[in-house]
């Protein structure tokens, strides 16, 4: 049984994130310790609201280093929804400007659609070779997001001690085309909720423990 962290920084629904790991087979802590997050098999981000709000959270428990300190090890790490969000370099709302954990070049701003959030059921373009959509990729997953990073550029300058292969980047379209997964070494991220995307994202999380 995989040992999995939930990233406690007390913000965010977190409690339907530990459920859904636990039903597909984890074993899962609900903790901000460092040691513990450190020694899991797989740490995970959660993330709703606001960017600032996030980054301030993490910050209280030193998430950014916990964060980092695993993927220069190569361990895991599983970014949702703003827990993808704040990986990039920084987040633009409501004009604030908010910089993020920097693992990927690039800004998270406000989606250009007619309607905003973009709220309910959508589906997504995986590449070729994914682990995250293996038998998946035609499903639909569960969206509720403003913002979100609508262009991928891992630039030269980048860092890089976990960029062992090229990232793998999954799509979707509000108004626009945005990032809706990542899969870049051990650091893998959904801008939807998998938690929440019934049978298809239950098989995304059991896709991703084959990973740990």
């Amino acid at each position: 049984m995989k040992r999995v962290v939930v990233l406690d920084y007390g913000f965010g629904n977190v409690r339907s994130a530990v459920r859904a790991l636990e039903r597909v087979g984890a074993s899962v802590e609900l903790t901000a310790d460092a040691r513990a997050a450190s020694e899991a098999d797989g740490l995970v981000v959660p993330g709703v609201g606001a960017f600032a709000a996030v980054m301030k959270g993490l910050a209280a428990v030193n998430g950014g280093q916990i964060v980092g300190r695993r993927l220069a090890g190569g361990r895991p790490v599983l970014g949702i929804c703003v827990g993808m969000q704040v990986m990039f370099e920084a987040g633009d709302e409501h004009g604030q400007h908010t910089e993020g954990l920097g693992e990927w070049p690039g800004l998270v701003d406000r989606l250009e659609a007619p309607i905003v959030p973009h709220m309910g059921w959508d589906t997504v373009e995986a590449p070729e070779g994914t682990v995250l959509f293996d038998g998946i990729a035609d499903e639909r997953f569960y969206f509720v997001h403003s913002y979100a990073a609508r262009d991928f550029v891992l630039g030269a300058d980048a860092p890089s001690s976990n960029r062992l292969k090229r990232p793998l980047v999954t799509w979707s379209e509000h108004g626009g085309r945005f990032v809706a997964a990542v899969e870049n070494g051990p650091l893998s991220a959904t801008q939807f909720h998998p938690e929440k995307s019934g049978d298809a994202g239950a098989q995304l999380l059991r896709n991703w423990l084959t990973t740990l």
